[in-house]
Formats: C-alpha cells, sequence, structure tokens
C-alpha cells in the first residue's frame, strides 16, 4: 500500500469492535536472510519486518495478537490483529517469540542491514560467471518464466540476450513480446523442447520444486536447470 498510514487508519475505522482483521505479508527477515532482492520490484511498496509491522498498526490503535510464519513468497508473514480497546483476545506467546528472534538477530539495528547489498553484488556476479562461462563453453541458456522477480534480477545484472538467449512464458498473451528493459524475447513453453537448451535458468526460482517437476523432460537431452538465488544452483 503506497498510503501505509492511511491505510491502517482504515482499517481501524473499519473493522468492528470486537473484530480482527489478517494482514499477509513478505517478511522482511526471510528476504534478506536468503538474498531474495529479486522480490523488490514496483508493485511492492514496503518490506516488514514483524516488529516494524507492529509498530505501524499499533500507531492506529490496533495490537497484533498472534503470528503464522508461512512459506509463499519466499516466507511470509500472516498477523492477527484487533482494536486496542477491544478485549477477549490475548496477545499469544507466538507474538513476544517472533519478536524476540528478530530482535536476536539484530534486525531493530540499522547495522544489521549494511552487508545486504555486498550480498546481493555476490549474487550478480556468481550469475555473471556461470552465464559467461556458458556461453563461452559453447552451451545455450535460456529463461524460463516472465515474473517482475524475473525483470529485478536480469536488469540488476545487466543480462541481455547474448547471455539469456529467450525465456518461455505459460501465459499466451506475452508470447512474441519482450522482457522489459533487456529486450529478451518471450516464447511459448513447447519452445523449450523445440530448441534443447542446455540450461534453463529459473526465474520465478520461488517455484523451484513445481517446475523442476514440469520440466522433468529437459533431462531426456542431458539439460539442465539452474536456480539463480540465493547463488547459482544447477540442480542434478
Amino acid at each position: 500500500m503506497p498510503a501505509l498510514n492511511d491505510f491502517s487508519e482504515g482499517i481501524h475505522t473499519l473493522l468492528a469492535p470486537d473484530g480482527v482483521v489478517t494482514l499477509e505479508f513478505p517478511h522482511l527477515v526471510r528476504l534478506i536472510e536468503g538474498s531474495q532482492f529479486d522480490t523488490i520490484y514496483h508493485e511492492h511498496f514496503s518490506y516488514f519486518s514483524f516488529g516494524t509491522a507492529i509498530e505501524v498498526l499499533a500507531g492506529h490503535g490496533l495490537v497484533v495478537f498472534d503470528v503464522d510464519e508461512l512459506s509463499t513468497h519466499g516466507g511470509s508473514l500472516r498477523v492477527y490483529a484487533r482494536r486496542s480497546d477491544a478485549t477477549g483476545r490475548a496477545v499469544l506467546p507466538s507474538v513476544g517469540r517472533l519478536l524476540e528472534r528478530e530482535r536476536a538477530a539484530g534486525y531493530d539495528r540499522v547495522e544489521t542491514y549494511g552487508a545486504f547489498a555486498d550480498r546481493v553484488a555476490a549474487i550478480k556476479h556468481g550469475l555473471l560467471r556461470f552465464l559467461i562461462d556458458a556461453r563461452e563453453a559453447g552451451k545455450t541458456v535460456v529463461g524460463y518464466g516472465a515474473p517482475g522477480k524475473g525483470n529485478t534480477l536480469l536488469n540488476y545484472c545487466g543480462i541481455r540476450s547474448d547471455l539469456l538467449a529467450w525465456t518461455v512464458d505459460r501465459n499466451p498473451h506475452k508470447h512474441g513480446m519482450f522482457l522489459p528493459g533487456t529486450h529478451i524475447p518471450i516464447h511459448p513453453v513447447e519452445h523449450i523442447a523445440e530448441s534443447r537448451p542446455d540450461f534453463v535458468l529459473l526465474l520465478p526460482w520461488n517455484l523451484r520444486d513445481e517446475l523442476a517437476a514440469q520440466l522433468a523432460y529437459v533431462r531426456e537431452w542431458g539439460g539442465r536447470l539452474v536456480v539463480p538465488i540465493p547463488s547459482v544452483e544447477v540442480l542434478p
């Protein structure tokens, strides 16, 4: 939400006296620990630690009384909040446990975030080394997917069609188009089987298990799948 405070105030206004609101969002801690910098793009205005989410909501008369940790989007939180003047829902131990874990890991201190940029740069260099080495060895590398996170990754790394020949996507509305910024062409998924590339770079890497099952046929010609984050990994 671009207008975070207005949005939070609106929750308080709309919520019944004994009502509950649930909010789900990627967990900043999981983003940083997993070096998931490609999650950062225009649709996402903010990235919250649990402690920050509590502070934002508290500023608008809302109390977080429970939290679930989820695996979606590389690691998300689902928080449960009520009005601060409501009774009957005590703050559960899950809230204190997660807050303490964040504090123990230093996520309430600015200096904790300093190493993140260095890790991101290391990912860039590792991916570029892999792509350049593959090209010099005469191997073909293509992409799978045309997601927002893939565009962040490719544009930050400066990857163009000389290193990633093309990508595919299951959405027919993207076929014949190009990835923004990189101008890498987008083809139907069937183009992989037709072209038999040596490597397929999984741009929506958070779906690696699902995509590995879908793309098992790549092994028929000795092709391999590649995951770029948190570091370049060629799947067996």
